[in-house]
């Protein structure tokens, strides 16, 4: 009568381990999201500079939009990790890019073997045995 709970073959450690690793990936993709939003707000802000170039240099400040045009447009977000040749830095958009190709990946791929070799892919468990219990017990009470 009662919906099988799908985590009831997993020890608590198991379930705890599980879910700990869930909150591990999901709060990696709040940070890619953060870093999605970054990178955006770099690319506007950067637009906007480059307009003010063009404004400091129509009202006769040519220095300053030089500085603007040869030190601060062309610079990255970040100073050049050790060994890069380059003198700009990295800019938003590496940031990103390098996140996602490198960390999230490697942690998501993680997270998915942990599933696959502990819970036959199964996701969220912990969560479904709270909802579980939760309905079981508004049948009964």
């Amino acid at each position: 009568m009662g919906e099988r709970i799908e985590s009831d073959d997993l020890t608590d450690r198991e379930r705890e381990a599980l879910h700990e690793v869930e909150l591990g990936v999901e709060n990696l993709h709040r940070a890619h999201g953060y870093l999605v939003s970054f990178h955006h707000s770099t690319g506007r802000a950067m637009d906007h500079l480059a307009v003010a170039e063009g404004l400091l240099r129509e009202a006769g400040h040519e220095e300053l939009a030089d500085r603007l045009r040869d030190d601060h447009l062309p610079r990255g977000v970040l100073p050049p990790c050790d060994g890069e040749e380059t003198r700009a830095g990295r800019w938003s958009y590496d940031v990103l890019e390098k996140f996602q190709e490198t960390f999230l990946e490697d942690v998501v791929a993680f997270g998915d073997r942990v599933h696959d070799e502990m819970a036959d892919g199964r996701r969220h468990v912990a969560e479904r045995r709270q909802e579980a219990a939760w309905k079981e017990r508004g049948r009964t009470e």
